[in-house]
């Protein structure tokens, strides 16, 4: 998944480089307000796409001592600040572009030339969008998640901000060619005001919904659906495992020999597909220490052959009368 990952955020940065410099240079011919706030989005875009791939060189490197759990979690710190600051960055010009337009309509000119950058545009960030929602899609179906619903839910930030990223390029590259032709049409520049406005307004949203869910995974907040707050739905803040997921571990963990009872199961991620289970068991009072520890080890075993996710696994044995 990293190796995808990593591929599908050089064709989006590859992509949003070449967008970006033809819809300014198209915004400085034509004096579009549509094309400014286009051509900041995608500016902004390309700045989100160099920090992912700090983000994601950072968070591959292997634990060491001060981190013995590894450094994954700092690919959420990372996307969190590509999220609050470049997004709104972009959001903030977009819509001082589109408030300046309309109340000083300017007047556009080389529309031919606005049309042709942003037919190259759209193709390039159709393309972009593939490969992202190629790659979303192909994790969606092995979770049986619908699209939208495994792009909320992915402990991948990089796919998640990149797919975010491509859906809101795509749009906005849509609402840019209608504000154009009215004002075309028309010969009042005041849809591409509006239309400048919408497109910051989209990517606030897109900016907020993305830090949301880096803080959701950076301060490792609950991820099996049984600890979701009542009246909330799993996958409206959080990164949960699916129903399915948490009964096998249930499952294998109460039929495994030796164990009576589970006391608490805890699970958060610790890096994109990484897994940190935590759970404390009630044993068998019966059993011996080297008998304890061959059940510690093949529980820890079998729960990383169970799920390509866990990356590592506490487990604590506990005899019915401790009480903490």
């Amino acid at each position: 998944m990293p190796n995808e990952s990593t591929r599908t955020v050089w064709v989006a940065l590859a992509a949003d480089l070449g967008i970006g410099l033809a819809k300014a240079g198209a915004a400085v011919l034509t004096g579009s307000a549509a094309m400014a706030a286009e051509a900041s989005h995608s500016l902004a875009d390309v700045a989100t796409g160099v920090i992912l791939v700090v983000a994601q060189h950072r968070s591959s490197r292997d634990p060491d001592e001060q981190h013995p759990l590894g450094y994954g979690r700092e690919i959420y710190f990372w996307t969190l600040l590509a999220a609050l600051g470049v997004l709104v960055a972009g959001a903030a010009f977009s819509l001082r572009e589109g408030i300046l337009e309309l109340i000083h309509p300017s007047v556009t000119s080389r529309f031919a030339v606005a049309y042709v950058v942003l037919a190259l545009s759209t193709c390039l960030d159709l393309i972009s969008f593939r490969q992202s929602a190629g790659q979303m899609s192909n994790q969606a179906r092995r979770r049986n998640l619908s699209l939208l619903s495994q792009s909320k839910t992915t402990s991948d930030p990089s796919l998640r901000t990149v797919f975010v990223q491509d859906a809101v390029s795509v749009s906005g590259d849509v609402m840019a060619f209608a504000g154009l032709g009215i004002n075309q049409i028309t010969g009042s520049s005041i849809p591409q005001g509006i239309v400048a406005v919408l497109i910051g307004l989209l990517l606030i949203r897109a900016g907020f919904r993305l830090v949301q869910r880096s803080h959701d995974f950076l301060v490792g907040a609950w991820s099996l659906t049984s600890l979701a707050p009542k009246g909330r739905k799993a996958d409206d803040f959080t990164q949960p495992f699916q129903p399915t997921d948490e009964e096998g571990l249930r499952t294998f963990l109460l039929g495994y020999p030796g164990v009576t009872a589970i006391r608490e199961l805890l699970a958060t991620f610790v890096g994109p597909g990484r897994v940190w289970v935590i759970v404390h068991l009630e044993i068998d009072d019966t059993l011996r220490g080297d008998q304890v520890t061959a059940l510690v080890r093949g529980i820890d075993s079998g729960l990383k052959l169970a799920s390509e996710y866990i990356y590592r696994v506490d487990v604590v044995p506990l005899d019915r009368s401790y009480c903490p």
